[in-house]
C-alpha cells in the first residue's frame, strides 16, 4: 500500500480522532505527506524517535499504542508474570504517551509501575532492577529539538533492549493493525484491578543511597563539599530535583540554579536545541558566572542522562568541555582516587565506545587497569556490566561515550547525569583543594599523555532521500575505501558490518568480536582516525575524527586539516 492510500485510511478511520484528521487534511505539501506515511516509524534498539505529529512515521498516541501492543504481546509470550516500569521526561506529550502505553499494557495483562511525575532516564533503569520488572519504557527524545519525542524500551537488566530482543518485538509490532488490534483499559480501572501501581519515594530514596555510595574520597566530600561553588542548569528538563537532592545530601550546598531554565518546559524557550554539546544552552549560566565566580558549571539534558561541563580557562574565558575531555578527566580522577584509597585493582575496567577518545587508553595503561571498546550506544556498555557481574571477570569503574554520557556503579545500566554530576563535583572539589581548576587539570593530562583532539561532523539528511543518501555514502566507503587521507596512509580499516579489521601494512584480516553495525573506522599511520556511521536516533550521518598533536596548537591545526581532507574524501558538499 502506497503512502497516499495509508494517508486516506487515517483520514477516514473512525479510530483516529478529529484533531488528528484536521491536522492531516490541512497538509498541502506532497513531500510532507509522503514523509509522514511512506513508512512506519522505525523501531530498533533505541525504540522509537521522531517528530510529534499525525502519521505512521511520526510520534503520536496511535504509533505509541501500536508499538506498545507489540511489546505487550512479546512480554506476555516471554514471561509468566510480565511487569514493566514507565517513566517520562519534560517533553511535550511525554505524560500522555506514558499513560497511553500504561493503558495498553495493563489491558494486555502486563502489570505497570508508573512514575507519577517526570524522572530522568537513568532512574527508570534503576527502577526496573529495583522492582524486578521484566521491562521498562521511558518517554523521551533526549536532547533533540522540541518537535521530537521518543519511546525507549529497556530489558529486565535495566539496560536498553538487545538487538535480538528488538527484532523479536518488532515482529510483534508489525503484526498489529493500528486500527483494530490494540487493547486499552482506563487508568482507574487498571488501578482497581491492581494492574497499575504508581512508583513512590521508596524507589527514589533507594536510588539516592546508591548514588551516594559512589563517592570515593568520602572524608574530603564530608569536610569540604560546602566550599565548592557550583552553577547548575537543568535546561528545562527532569534533572532539577534529583541532581539538586544529591548535591545537597552530600553537602554541596553552595549551588546556584539558572532560574530561567529551572522549571520543566517541553518548548525549551531558552534552548531550542537542548543539548549540553551545544555551547549556546549555557549562555545564561556563563553570564551568571561573571558575577558569581563559580568553581564549576554544569547542565543536564531534558532526560538527565547527559551532562555538559563548563570551565574557566586561564584567559578568563568560559569553555564547554567536550564529552571526551570530561571522560578523560573522570578516568584519571577515579583511577587516581582509587589508588589513593588503596582500592585500585587490576580487574578495574573502563569501557568506552569505538568513537571515543583513545587518550583514555594511555590513562588505563598508566594505572595498569583494563580498557574495553564497544559499539556506539550505551546499551553495549550495559551488556558488559552484566557480563562482569555474571562472570566476575572484571570490576566496572566507569563507562563513557564522547556524546556526554557517563556511568559508574552497576545499579544503573544507562548513562546517568545524576551520578556524573556527583563525581564531577567531587573531582572539581579535589582539584580545588590542590589549587587547580578543571581546565588546569585537563592541561596537565595533555602534558602527560599527549595532545588529543577530536571533532564531530554531524550532517542532517531528512526524509526518504536523506536516508538513501546516508546508505549510499557508507556503502561507497565500504566498496571503495581510501588508501590515504590527505597525505597520510590508511593503516587499518575496521568494518563493523563485515566484522573485519584489515591491516594494509601487514596485508592481514582479523575478526572483530562485536555485534554487526553499519559503521566503518579508518585508522591512519600517524594515529589519527575517523569513523563514519548513521545516527541511531536522528536523520543524520556522523563523522568522528581524532588526531594526536605535539601541542594544543599542533593538535588544532592537525584536526582542522584532517576534517578538510575527510570532507574532500566523502564529497559531502
Amino acid at each position: 500500500m502506497d503512502y497516499q492510500a495509508i494517508y486516506k485510511l487515517w483520514i477516514n478511520s473512525s479510530v483516529i480522532d478529529d484533531s488528528a484528521k484536521e491536522e492531516l487534511r490541512a497538509l498541502t505539501n506532497e513531500k510532507e505527506i509522503e514523509d509522514r506515511f511512506y513508512k512506519n516509524l522505525e523501531f530498533g534498539t533505541g525504540g522509537l524517535r521522531g517528530k510529534v505529529a499525525a502519521g505512521t512515521n511520526r510520534m503520536n498516541i496511535y504509533t505509541i499504542a501500536k508499538a506498545t501492543q507489540g511489546l505487550a504481546l512479546y512480554l506476555v509470550k516471554t514471561f509468566e508474570k510480565p511487569s514493566i516500569c514507565i517513566a517520562y521526561d519534560s517533553r511535550n506529550m511525554s505524560d500522555v504517551f506514558a499513560e497511553t502505553a500504561a493503558k495498553v499494557l495493563a489491558a494486555n495483562g502486563v502489570k505497570v509501575y508508573l512514575y507519577e511525575s517526570l524522572r530522568p532516564t537513568p532512574m527508570l533503569s534503576f527502577a526496573v532492577r529495583f522492582m524486578n520488572a521484566k521491562a521498562g519504557i521511558v518517554i523521551t527524545a533526549s536532547h533533540n529539538p522540541k518537535e521530537y519525542n521518543g519511546y525507549k524500551v529497556y530489558g529486565n537488566d535495566g539496560g536498553q533492549i538487545t538487538d535480538d530482543a528488538a527484532k523479536e518485538i518488532l515482529g510483534y509490532i508489525d503484526s498489529v493493525d493500528i486500527f483494530k488490534d490494540i487493547k486499552y483499559i482506563g487508568l482507574e480501572t487498571a488501578k482497581e484491578k491492581e494492574m497499575l501501581v504508581y512508583i513512590g519515594e521508596e524507589v527514589d530514596n533507594a536510588y539516592y543511597e546508591k548514588v551516594e555510595s559512589l563517592v570515593i574520597r568520602k572524608n574530603l566530600v564530608k569536610e569540604k563539599a560546602s566550599e565548592l561553588k557550583i552553577i547548575y542548569t537543568p535546561i528545562h528538563g527532569s534533572g532539577n530535583i534529583p541532581v539538586r537532592t544529591m548535591l545537597e545530601n552530600l553537602g554541596f550546598t553552595n549551588v546556584h540554579i539558572v532560574k530561567e531554565q529551572e522549571k520543566p518546559d517541553g518548548n525549551f524557550p531558552t534552548a531550542p536545541y537542548p543539548n549540553p554539546e551545544n555551547p549556546q544552552v549555557f549562555d545564561i549560566a556563563v553570564n551568571m558566572a561573571k558575577e558569581i565566580g563559580p568553581d564549576l558549571i554544569f547542565g543536564t539534558d531534558p532526560d538527565c542522562d547527559r551532562i555538559g561541563v563548563i570551565v574557566k580557562e586561564t584567559s578568563g574565558d568560559y569553555k564547554v568541555l567536550t564529552g571526551n575531555q570530561v571522560g578523560v578527566l573522570l578516568s584519571e580522577y577515579i583511577l587516581s582516587a582509587r589508588l589513593g584509597e588503596g582500592i585500585l585493582s587490576s580487574k578495574d575496567t573502563i569501557i568506552k565506545t569505538i568513537v571515543t577518545s583513545e587518550m583514555v587508553r594511555r590513562i588505563t595503561q598508566n594505572y595498569d587497569v583494563q580498557l574495553m571498546d564497544v559499539l556506539t550506544g550505551f546499551k553495549y556498555i550495559g551488556e558488559k556490566i552484566e557480563e562482569f557481574e555474571t562472570t566476575g571477570s572484571n570490576h566496572f569503574v566507569l563507562g563513557f561515550e564522547e556524546s556526554y554520557g557517563y556511568l559508574a556503579g552497576g545499579f544503573v545500566r544507562d548513562k546517568d547525569a545524576v551520578i556524573a554530576s556527583v563525581l564531577i563535583a567531587e573531582m572539581a572539589l579535589y582539584y580545588k583543594t590542590k589549587g587547580k581548576s578543571l581546565a588546569e587539570a585537563l592541561n596537565d593530562l595533555f602534558e602527560k599523555y599527549g595532545y588529543y583532539k577530536e571533532h564531530l561532523i554531524s550532517i542532517e539528511m531528512e526524509g526518504k532521500d536523506g536516508q538513501e543518501k546516508i546508505k549510499s555514502i557508507i556503502a561507497n566507503l565500504r566498496d571503495n575505501g581510501p588508501k590515504e587521507v590527505g597525505t597520510i596512509k590508511v593503516a587499518v580499516t575496521e568494518d563493523y558490518q563485515l566484522s573485519q579489521r584489515y591491516n594494509s601494512e601487514e596485508n592481514s584480516i582479523e575478526s572483530i568480536n562485536l555485534p554487526k553495525s553499519n559503521v566503518i573506522k579508518f585508522i591512519l599511520a600517524d594515529r589519527s582516525w575517523f569513523v563514519v556511521r548513521p545516527s541511531g536516533t536522528e536523520p543524520k550521518i556522523k563523522i568522528y575524527a581524532s588526531v594526536v598533536g605535539e601541542s594544543q596548537t599542533d593538535a588544532q591545526q592537525k584536526v582542522d586539516q584532517f576534517v578538510k581532507d575527510i570532507d574532500v574524501l566523502l564529497n559531502m558538499n
